[in-house]
């Protein structure tokens, strides 16, 4: 095998999802030369259309605004929630909470959505190679100094560089390396999924919110999600064994499902399947560390939590804007070391754990509607996390009051508490308890 060698960037980026794009651009406008390397070719299919929105501040420093508001996305202006006898939350209108243009966010076809990043990076002088495949991280000892990247013709050839950016989605080609995939000890869900024509969907602002609809047996909940194309994304979401163990074919699940559901099937009544059944298990998992000597993990190749609230795409922008800014000062420093690279893992970790929390508590019979009955002062600090602003302390006085509803059979450690019974507890509940006052 022939091998080119020689070439060189200040980063190298594997992967060109919506983490990948993100920390590529906000390199190049930081002067960085960067070379993104992705194995597919777009656009390609991909699940998570739901955005929130926080992400407009990172969709504004990347220059993908006025692209967003010319798309034909659907407009997202409010989340709704139905449990499990079928009655209907007020919506959480994002607006009324935060009124400002970042709080209309949208629905987006992922095939179409992560072709515009990633040509909007090509547009901001991001050197882009598709479809290409990372093979390995070049290491010299612990630090990382490339990659060995094979073209679609099958040559290979090595490419320099001070820092590896690892957005590789799922597939986390560093957290497997180095075995710092921490699977989640009580989020251990999957979901089984597919897309309908015809669809009901509501009218004005509500036509494009999220809708979460809760199973009747409690055991799980569904998503809801209009998009431009006439169609609607519609899965079911539980825990593993029940979703997965004893039970037949994927579409025959779904079917039950649906069934058992009134709320959906009220939904789906006169539609048409538009695509086969599409399914995910195992997903939630973090990386015991955000970065090392020479290398850092953003998007998926770091961590993914739950659909439920519609996160992953804003912490996939969210870990790519925050590296993007510690490699560009590394940079310039000279710095390329662990401490420089994940300055930012302490504050994001905390974040995702606030998001974890409200994840755990709906699975735990959290009532939207009850709450803020019982505090409606507090209905504004609720739609902020909904909205993803995660990344601050004053969202933190929810949880006492939501503990103070907690009904009396409720006893032991709740769920956002609980570590894994295995050797690795400790480290488990390092990563997965919320930080400060919430422990």
């Amino acid at each position: 095998m022939n091998v080119n060698i020689g070439e060189k960037a200040d980063v190298v980026v594997i992967g060109g999802g919506p983490a990948g794009s993100t920390v590529s651009t906000l390199l190049v406008q930081h002067g960085c030369k960067v070379q993104l390397f992705e194995r597919e070719r777009f656009p390609r299919f991909h699940i998570g259309e739901s955005l929130i929105p926080e992400t407009y501040w990172v969709f504004k420093r990347l220059k993908m605004l006025d692209k967003m508001k010319a798309s034909p996305f659907v407009k997202k202006y409010s989340v709704q929630f139905v449990n499990a006898q079928g009655k209907e939350s007020a919506p959480f209108y994002f607006h009324d909470n935060k009124p400002h243009e970042c709080s209309q966010t949208w629905q987006v076809i992922r095939s179409e959505f992560d072709t515009m990043m990633l040509d909007n990076a090509r547009e901001q002088g991001v050197e882009v190679h598709q479809p290409a495949r990372v093979l390995e991280v070049l290491f010299e000892g612990s630090r990382a100094v490339g990659v060995r990247v094979q073209a679609e013709d099958g040559s290979v050839r090595e490419v320099q560089a001070k820092v590896v950016v690892d957005a590789s989605g799922q597939s986390a080609m560093l957290q497997n390396r180095f075995k710092l995939r921490v699977w989640d000890p009580v989020l251990d869900k999957g979901a089984i999924w597919t897309y309908w024509q015809g669809a009901y969907r509501d009218t004005g602002r509500d036509e494009g919110a999220t809708v979460v609809i809760q199973t009747t047996n409690k055991k799980g909940w569904w998503w809801y999600i209009p998009q431009h194309d006439n169609t609607v994304s519609v899965g079911v979401v539980a825990p593993f064994d029940y979703l997965f163990k004893g039970r037949g074919s994927h579409e025959q699940t779904y079917n039950e499902e649906v069934a058992a559901c009134p709320a959906v099937q009220k939904r789906l009544a006169g539609a048409e399947r538009a695509t086969g059944y599409f399914a995910t298990k195992d997903y939630s998992y973090r990386s015991k560390q955000v970065a090392g000597d020479g290398w850092v993990l953003i998007g998926d190749a770091f961590g993914f939590l739950d659909p439920l609230y519609s996160s992953g795409v804003l912490l996939a922008l969210k870990s790519g804007e925050l590296a993007a800014d510690a490699i560009a000062d590394g940079l310039a420093k000279g710095d390329v070391s662990a401490a420089q690279l994940g300055r930012w893992g302490e504050m994001f970790n905390k974040g995702v754990d606030r998001m974890r929390r409200l994840v755990c508590e709906y699975y735990d019979g959290f009532s939207f509607g009850k709450f803020v009955k019982h505090f409606p002062h507090l209905r504004g600090k609720i739609t902020d996390l909904l909205i993803g602003d995660l990344f601050t302390d004053k969202v933190d006085e929810v949880w006492a009051p939501m503990e103070s509803l907690y009904p009396p059979e409720k006893k032991g450690i709740p769920s956002w508490q609980q570590g894994a019974p295995s050797e690795a507890a400790d480290r488990v509940n390092e990563l997965f308890l919320p930080p400060g006052p919430l422990r």
